[in-house]
């Protein structure tokens, strides 16, 4: 490079500069905030649905295997397999009624 001096020398931090940055500045931060997640509590209703989601299908499943492998132990498959449905369904549903009468946690 050479060692010429350039023409003009640099300026001192301009004070439109400063404003400008300042406005920026300004600027970012409403927009952070405005694209901050609003609602704090979806996590906790989609955790919530996906528990009463599990117990569902959990109780009605696990009904069923139990139904049907006691049915087929005792060869009264058909019976049994409906039996241990209704069973499977009704502790689903208490399941169900007991979490959805606790208060939210504040996780």
């Amino acid at each position: 490079m050479s060692d010429d001096k350039p023409a003009r020398e640099p300026n001192g931090e301009d004070a439109r500069i400063d404003a400008l940055e300042g406005r920026l500045k300004a600027a970012r931060e409403r927009e952070e905030k405005r694209n901050a997640p609003q609602v704090k509590g979806s996590d906790a209703s989609y955790r919530a649905g996906n528990k009463v989601l599990a117990d569902l299908l959990g109780g009605i499943l696990g009904g069923a295997v139990v139904g049907y492998a006691i049915g087929w132990l005792t060869d009264t498959n058909p019976w049994a397999l409906l039996i241990g449905l209704f069973l499977g369904i009704v502790v689903a549903f208490r399941n169900i009624i007991r979490s959805s009468s606790q208060p939210p946690s504040g996780d």
